[in-house]
């Protein structure tokens, strides 16, 4: 590597009136360009004017330089590997950014720790399971971003940005619920070496798009239909407040992960073959899960109010979130442009009631149909 020797020089010419000025000539930036305020304040969306709007394909360069200055030749290479808009963009991701820096909050601060009161033994059990999986589970969408965001073009600086707000989003989930497992005299629960495996599946990626896909559109996803109902069975109102907060951020994260993947299919189809294997083999674990009991019966108890009523209603507080679950996860496929309605990779228990059943069953109908044609 070459390196820029320096002007040692430069201080006493400076000292003497004689400035350089360089860097007012031969500007290829745009000038002039004004940058109007809207009704929120100054937001990524407003500075998107002239040509520091438009965003490239294919950046010429793989630099720090920041998206619309004058770059000289000797600027060094940064040896970015993603440089394809569409590997990384979201058209709502500007948005994202401006709502996430706007709603950040304090897991010691804003969550009402003094009002946690003792609760029933079973049920306190059961939260510090569930607190035990999240802290597990929610710190992979950090290191996930964290991982990539180093080798994504700066061309590309207001996706980065967004998924700057998601690891600061993540490590504070990680640290919510680490402290509400600790907090009212419990303690942390049991790992689990399923959800490892699928954490491992997410970090493994080859790819942006496979990890994005896995961990974006599956697993945030259902852990966001598990924020919604934890917002339900909450045994109290500070767990309550705890999801409701981490359920706000978790959108963000799916939105931009669904709007990520629409974006990337409408400008090149034929990589959704692609995101449906990525998908399979996401499933396959997913599917493992619904029958996990550090995973499946924290949520029951809590659901039934304790475990005699759990064992007494069996599935059905359990059959409840995984009905609503893959449903939402299925809306969002659809709604990126994927569907997997007839093709998911989960067994037939696992999709009992819900519409992937019915569209699997359709297709094997079909299929029955064909062949006695």
């Amino acid at each position: 590597m070459v390196h820029q020797a320096a002007d040692l020089n430069y201080q006493a010419r400076v000292a003497r009136g004689q400035l350089d000025l360089g860097w007012l000539s031969g500007s290829g930036a745009e000038w002039g360009v004004r940058a109007t305020p809207s009704r929120v304040g100054l937001t990524l969306r407003d500075i998107a004017v002239g040509s520091y709007g438009d965003l490239p394909d294919h950046p010429p360069r793989r630099t720090m330089a920041p998206r619309g200055s004058d770059v000289p030749d000797d600027v060094p290479d940064m040896g970015y590997t993603v440089n394809d808009l569409s590997a990384v963009w979201s058209d709502n991701v500007m948005e994202l950014y401006e709502e996430a820096v706007s709603r950040q909050w304090s897991a010691t601060r804003d969550i009402p720790w003094s009002e946690l009161k003792p609760i029933d033994l079973d049920l306190e059990h059961a939260m510090c399971q569930l607190a035990t999986v999240l802290s597990e589970v929610e710190m992979v969408a950090s290191d996930f971003p964290a991982k990539w965001l180093w080798r994504i073009n700066h061309d590309f600086v207001e996706a980065k940005m967004f998924l700057c707000t998601q690891v600061m989003d993540e490590a504070r989930h990680t640290e919510v619920f680490r402290k509400r497992a600790l907090a009212n005299g419990g303690g942390m629960g049991r790992a689990s070496a399923v959800v490892e495996q699928f954490l491992k599946l997410i970090l493994d990626a080859e790819s942006y798009d496979e990890g994005s896909a896995l961990m974006h559109l599956l697993g945030e996803g259902l852990v966001l239909s598990l924020f919604r109902a934890g917002e339900m069975i909450a045994p109290s109102p500070v767990e309550k407040r705890i999801f409701r907060l981490c359920m706000q951020d978790e959108a963000r994260h799916v939105s931009y992960g669904t709007m990520h993947l629409r974006y990337r299919l409408q400008r090149d189809p034929l990589l959704a073959a692609d995101f449906h294997a990525y998908l399979d083999r996401g499933e396959e674990l997913i599917s493992a899960l619904f029958t996990t009991p550090e995973v499946v019966e924290p949520a029951t108890i809590l659901a039934a109010g304790s475990v005699a009523a759990a064992a007494e209603l069996g599935t059905a507080a359990s059959d409840v979130l995984r009905i609503q679950s893959i449903e939402e996860y299925l809306q969002r496929c659809e709604r990126a442009g994927l569907d997997r309605r007839g093709r998911m990779h989960l067994p037939d228990v696992i999709l009992a009631g819900t519409s992937g059943a019915t569209a699997r069953s359709d297709a094997g109908a079909g299929s029955a149909l064909g062949a006695l044609s």
